[in-house]
């Protein structure tokens, strides 16, 4: 068979997959009570699964050319310098985390005992690295509304310890990153940005990610953009980022991308640790590590992802203001959400709070959800420090966690992903204002 007969092949498998992926995909039309309203989803078609096969049909299969196309892409997007790709989210912020604990920091290196300011209102991953290394998070309460980190109570949770402040920004929300920042420069401290749930979200005009010395994403596929399973992280420090490769990477001291040898041409030329003179770099390890990378497919389908972005970010964001618009009449019982000032976000869901008093229970209004087909999810923990894991763990509260008991009782959120339509969030605030305006 000829190189270009193999060619018109795989051009022809290729045009075929778009072929069967408009069949199979296409949205149907919705209707309520028969059809869910899922509080996140993926949407992908033609553009991915042609990506995806054209990498299957390289044959490379490991980290490749796609990958690397990613993450140029990513960091330009983001306004970072590097972005090296991750098998997930909370690889990623095991990552980020362990990079600051590399002995190459020197008296900046994060130490077992160390302490690392949090919030208990979150996802776990964003505070495990930190017990898993033997750090100890500082949890300090959150606002309602915003539901991120009350700005006001952060200066005193900081002790002779704190070596850094670790924070997502809830549902696509931005944290109130100018406070944060400002403290972290005014006392020596490390900032790592959880933008999981927020790829697209702004702060006075700046993509979020790019005010941390590190910041790490999830390409689930609930996010923003999706690879099935993938994470980021990213940053503008060239030893950060070679830390960060050498933790993906078995923790390995060579930087060499699979398949490539000797790319510094001092292969054989190294000393280190009690290994023999001349060891081999690409079996010399400078940090415990793991291995998270990511496969040249997934790298495709998130690169096609890449294409749709923008128009994913403007459905949130118009979804948002729908549901604000048609739940304001609610807001005698609920609490709706608001962005933090100076920012404009890239809403992962819709949060809503039972105000005190109002005569409903978040129980009994789910199962009334959950029977309307409208799909709900809690504020991911609620409180991390009432989990039965964290029992025995070392951790220390700065000050009361009212609000964020507040959240574990009462708060939960539907979904405004771009997979929606008019149609299915209408569904959902019809079913939520039905309820609500019942009898009691």
């Amino acid at each position: 068979m000829s190189e270009q007969t193999a060619q018109e092949l795989r051009q022809q498998i290729v045009e075929l997959v778009e072929r069967y992926a408009n069949l199979q995909m296409a949205p149907a039309a919705f209707e309520a009570g028969r059809d869910a309203v899922p509080p996140s989803g993926k949407v992908i078609g033609a553009p991915e699964l042609q990506s995806m096969t054209e990498a299957v049909l390289d044959g490379w299969l490991t980290t490749g050319r796609f990958n690397q196309a990613f993450e140029r892409r990513l960091a330009r997007y983001l306004g970072r310098r590097g972005a090296l790709t991750m098998n997930s989210g909370s690889s990623a912020n095991l990552v980020a985390f362990s990079a600051l604990t590399s002995p190459r920091l020197g008296d900046r290196a994060i130490r077992k005992g160390d302490e690392v300011i949090g919030v208990a209102a979150g996802f776990p991953t964003t505070v495990n690295p930190i017990l898993q290394f033997g750090a100890v998070p500082v949890f300090v309460d959150i606002e309602l509304g915003t539901y991120n980190i009350d700005p006001a109570l952060i200066e005193a949770a900081i002790g002779p310890r704190t070596k850094a402040i670790m924070l997502a920004h809830t549902l696509g929300n931005p944290f109130n990153l100018g406070v944060v920042r400002e403290l972290c420069d005014r006392y020596g401290l490390w900032l790592i940005e959880d933008c999981c749930d927020a790829l697209g979200s702004t702060y006075q005009g700046r993509q979020v990610g790019s005010f941390g010395d590190l910041g790490t994403l999830s390409f689930y596929p609930a996010h923003h953009i999706t690879m099935g399973e993938g994470g980021a992280v990213f940053t503008d420090s060239p030893l950060l980022r070679r830390i960060v490769e050498s933790f993906r990477d078995w923790g390995r001291d060579c930087y060499c991308a699979p398949g490539e040898d000797n790319t510094c041409s001092k292969r054989f030329c190294w000393q280190l640790g009690d290994l023999p003179e001349g060891y081999d770099h690409k079996y010399t390890y400078s940090h415990l590590g793991y291995n998270l990378k990511i496969t040249d497919m997934q790298a495709a389908c998130a690169l096609a992802q890449m294409d749709r972005l923008e128009s994913f970010i403007s459905a949130r964001k118009r979804n948002f203001a729908w549901l604000s618009e048609r739940l304001a009449g609610c807001a005698d019982q609920l609490i709706l959400p608001h962005a933090t000032p100076g920012s404009d976000p890239s809403w992962f869901g819709f949060p809503l709070t039972l105000r005190d008093g109002c005569g409903v229970e978040r129980l009994e209004l789910l199962r009334h959800l959950d029977e309307q087909r409208v799909g709900t999810r809690l504020l991911f923990a609620g409180n991390l420090t009432r989990q039965p894991y964290m029992q025995g763990l070392d951790y220390r509260v700065s000050g009361r966690l009212d609000v964020t008991d507040k959240i574990m009782r009462d708060t939960f959120w539907i979904g405004l992903w771009p997979g929606l339509s008019e149609d299915h969030l209408e569904h959902a605030a019809h079913s939520l204002e039905t309820y609500l305006r019942r009898p009691r």
